[in-house]
């Protein structure tokens, strides 16, 4: 019996009545198994409007998981609301009713219904707690994007109170609390051990915890095996293509206004076009920004490609044939590691997206410096560097710049010595605060300028100061700035001081674009070395520190000395001009040297 015979079959005896509830969910699925799922759903509603059943809230859901899967919004909204007013304690409606929601952008609605099951269903019962545990990761993952930090992190907690080994929801945890400076980053969990909990943690997050890069490479691979789909099949020709030019393909999630963006843009815009053709791939946010038409008006060709699978996608970059692909996310958030895996490029390079070593199996290269990555430290990354002459770190000149702000419109006092430190939040470590609390505390009159991230890092960093005999008022917290007020607002600082073990990145190549002096604290792994990378450049390893003592000194004797911070700035004022930091026609033709050499 073919399907169209079986399915008119069973269709009739649910309009009959006759069809028992267990051969209609039989029926059901094996419909939907054999890829006629539309016919699932009307063998559903059929049965629905012909039969009454104690069991109808169980086919509503049947239903409105059906109709989700179909991408019938409307029609599964329906169906799951029907299954609850028919049975009200029904728990796995209201979880999937809060996904259906919140992709509708109705995320209170959303929360109210997870939050029922937490507080209405109890996760003593075995077949329930995994509902509630999925309702609390559903809540903590929504709020953290809403950046409601404070409540996501007590979800979380909750739901490792209740199911202690969950590797993702922990290293969310872990990462929520850094974003909030809630220090100690670890503390004690119910049955959490404490070794589990380092493995748990994101190569992201580890960043900011250890500048042993072995460490990092063991995070690195941690993701790898428990994320990555490495059986697949390898798409690129690995003999080549013979192109005239070089199809050079960049992959982003970040091209619009975000850091790696605003550090490239003239790089995709300077390629030689008779060398090169330059493919863009993005599933980035349109933000409707000046800088993301201008990442994409420096490509030849830009292909958006958030809706597509990996597979889908990699295929494509495989159909363009690209010799070389960039992959500038690493293993940040929204990375496409799986994508990669593929190998859908016979050269994959990593750069930017990620300070430290990917861990992929399926990235070729990095490009670093030698200061960067030392030769004697190379073991430590799956990739082989690829070396640039200078600087690792390429910069766009064309940078607009606003007008300087005064000291009263940053909230700062009229006279003392401004420290200041632009770096997201999540960088900061109470070992080095202490020793920006005694910078402080030596230099009286000063105060520290620092980014206003979020409210809850705030109140924690006033809290972590006045624990340390230091006035809170001596912190003082900046906004976030469009792109040309961010760059003048480094006119009215005198110093700034750089985070560690997770140094600025694109934060300091502003900083000595503005022309102000950077001290920075430099250990072994990549994110500990990338400031002392640009000082290396810009000729000025005076500013490099190697021990927290020296930091503590240097920052302090630079501050009483305004004749020696009148020679950095008319230093980095001749490296804006002349130097080797900011030479981006220099750094694109030493990078399109090296690549020519490995694209067959």
């Amino acid at each position: 019996m073919n399907v169209n015979e079986q399915f008119a079959q069973t269709i009739l005896l649910a309009w009959q009545g006759k069809l028992e509830l267990s051969e209609l969910i039989d029926s059901a699925s094996r419909l939907d198994g054999e890829g006629f799922r539309p016919l699932a759903a009307v063998l559903y509603r059929t049965w629905l409007s012909r039969n009454e059943s104690p069991m109808g809230h169980v086919v509503q859901f049947n239903l409105g998981a059906t109709l989700s899967v179909e991408r019938d919004v409307v029609g599964s909204e329906v169906a799951y609301r029907e299954a609850i007013r028919l049975s009200p304690g029904f728990v796995q409606p209201r979880v999937n009713l809060g996904t259906l929601l919140e992709g509708q952008g109705k995320i209170e609605e959303a929360l109210a219904e997870w939050r029922w099951v937490v507080d209405h269903v109890s996760p003593q019962d075995p077949n329930n707690k995994p509902l509630v545990v999925m309702a609390l990761n559903q809540m903590g993952r929504v709020l953290e994007i809403n950046k409601r930090l404070n409540e996501a992190s007590a979800v979380l907690t909750t739901s490792l109170s209740l199911e202690p080994e969950q590797v993702d929801v922990l290293h969310h945890w872990i990462s929520l609390r850094q974003k909030q400076c809630l220090w100690p980053v670890y503390i004690p969990l119910p049955n959490v051990n404490p070794k589990y909990m380092r493995d748990a943690t994101s190569a992201l997050s580890m960043l900011s915890i250890s500048d042993d890069p072995q460490e990092q490479l063991a995070a690195a691979r941690r993701y790898v095996k428990n994320k990555l789909n490495s059986d697949v099949p390898k798409l690129a020709n690995s003999n080549g293509y013979g192109h005239r030019k070089i199809r050079i393909g960049y992959a982003s999630g970040d091209f619009c206004l975000h850091p790696v963006s605003l550090l490239t843009v003239e790089l995709f815009e300077l390629h030689d076009r008779e060398k090169f053709e330059v493919y863009g791939y993005c599933w980035s946010p349109e933000d409707g920004s000046p800088m993301r038409q201008r990442v994409i008006s420096a490509m030849d060709h830009f292909t958006k490609i958030h809706t597509m699978s990996d597979v889908e996608a990699a295929q494509l970059i495989r159909r363009d044939e690209i010799d070389i692909l960039v992959d500038l996310q690493g293993q940040t958030a929204g990375a496409r590691a799986n994508m990669l895996a593929y190998r859908p490029a016979p050269v994959q390079i990593t750069y930017l997206g990620l300070p430290a070593t990917t861990g992929l199996p399926s990235i070729d290269y990095v490009i670093a410096d030698k200061f960067l990555i030392p030769e004697n430290e190379a073991l430590n990354y799956s990739e082989r560097p690829i070396y640039m002459p200078d600087v690792y770190q390429v910069s766009d000149r064309k940078r607009n710049v606003g007008p300087k702000p005064d000291r009263a419109d940053c909230n700062l006092p009229p006279e003392g010595f401004v420290f200041c430190t632009f770096n997201n939040n999540y960088k900061y470590t109470p070992e080095l605060f202490d020793a920006w609390m005694n910078i402080l505390r030596r230099v009286p009159g000063s105060v520290l300028l620092l980014l206003a991230d979020n409210q809850w890092s705030e109140t924690n960093l006033k809290k972590e100061a006045k624990a340390r005999q230091i006035d809170p008022k001596r912190l003082v917290f900046g906004p976030r700035l469009s792109p040309e007020n961010y760059l003048a607002r480094y006119q009215v600082a005198d110093l700034f001081l750089d985070s560690f073990p997770f140094n600025a990145g694109t934060t300091a190549n502003d900083a000595l674009w503005m022309g102000l002096p950077l001290l920075t604290l430099t250990g072994r792994s990549f994110a500990s070395r990338m400031a002392g990378a640009l000082l290396t450049a810009a000729k000025i390893d005076s500013l490099i520190c190697y021990s927290v003592q020296d930091y503590e000194e240097k920052a302090i004797a630079l501050a009483n000395d305004p004749a020696e911070m009148a020679r950095l700035r008319a230093h980095l004022q001749g490296v804006r001009n002349e130097g080797v930091l900011f030479d981006t026609e220099r750094f694109v033709r030493e990078l399109e040297a090296r690549l020519l050499p490995l694209a067959k």
